[in-house]
């Protein structure tokens, strides 16, 4: 009798192992690294906006740049790693001169 329980177990067990070995009755879970690349830019005469941002992934390692023209015509640029080991570091420049636009006149009184 122990005999018959012991060889019931054991085949319980290759059943269930069977079906974890990508069988159909099993999930196999895949690991690939992350890799991407992607950039975008905006131009907008209208309303002054004017950004582009570029960047890369391989692995944990990621690179990039983004820049913004500012309110006061200056371009800010940023240029950033980041990486397991030493987190994000980011570089960041204004480019140009600022230029200040003197105040719309206030006119005292009621209308």
């Amino acid at each position: 009798m122990i005999k018959i329980v012991a060889l019931l177990c054991l085949a319980g067990v290759a059943v269930a192992q069977y079906g974890h070995e990508g069988h159909g009755y099993g999930h196999e879970e895949h690991y690939a690294p992350p890799h991407y690349q992607f950039e975008y830019s905006v131009h907008d005469p209208h309303t002054g906006d004017v950004k582009a941002q570029h960047e890369t992934r391989e692995g944990d390692v990621v690179k990039g740049y983004y820049t913004l023209k500012e309110a006061d015509g200056t371009t800010r640029e940023v240029h950033y790693t980041a990486d397991h080991h030493n987190g994000f570091n980011a570089e960041v420049k204004r480019v140009g001169h600022a230029v200040h636009h003197a105040p719309a006149p206030h006119y005292g009184g009621h209308y």
